[in-house]
């Protein structure tokens, strides 16, 4: 395995995915479930986010090209995706019926974890190390990130269930403004880039 390209992935995916700052959005979308519930949605984001990430990583370009579809084309769909998001929780609106997992994944494990950053940062990642053991190891990367933002969203069931449901509701309208920026952003980026190489 080269331990480099393990370093950079999880690095870089650890960074890009930022589970401390995907669990408050994990709080707001999860209220008024359960805690077993709870670490169900966890579990079950963490893991359908490093499976998409680790099938961009494998197979993102040919995927894409037969699809005629460009990385910036992806993040604009990832960005409007999760702008309808940040509208709901603005608006205060339930993301889900109690007790189902597609809360778990969309918006959580995608576009949230495993968006457009993500999935663009492995396909460069595997094009950079492109033989067997750079391979290993940008999976292994993988693998290594999806462990630390299940552990970072399952520490946040926990601190869930300290924060009175009020606060959770200031909560998701706030995150949901910072959503809508974050969404926004996505498009301008893919924007720029598309103008840029015009």
């Amino acid at each position: 395995m080269n331990w480099r390209a393990f370093a950079e992935a999880f690095v870089t995916l650890v960074v890009i995915m930022d589970p401390l700052g995907s669990a408050p959005i994990f709080i707001s979308l999860t209220a008024g479930r359960s805690p077993g519930a709870r670490r169900r949605a966890a579990l079950l984001a963490a893991t359908a986010a490093g499976g998409l990430v680790v099938v961009f990583a494998l197979f993102g370009r040919l995927i894409l090209d037969y699809l005629h579809v460009s990385v910036e084309s992806l993040t604009i769909a990832g960005g409007l995706l999760l702008l309808l998001v940040a509208l709901q929780m603005l608006r205060g609106e339930e993301m889900t019926q109690p007790e189902t997992a597609n809360v778990a994944l969309v918006p959580l494990a995608t576009p949230l974890l495993a968006g457009p950053g993500a999935i663009a940062a492995v396909m460069v990642l595997t094009r950079r190390y492109e033989d067997a053991p750079g391979r290993i190891g940008v999976i292994v990367g993988i693998l290594a990130t999806v462990v630390v933002v299940a552990i970072g969203l399952m520490l946040a069931t926990r601190i869930a269930r300290l924060v009175p449901p009020s606060v959770i509701q200031l909560l998701t309208r706030v995150l949901g403004l910072l959503l809508a920026a974050i969404a926004v952003q996505f498009v301008v980026d893919a924007m720029r880039i598309i103008i840029a190489a015009r």
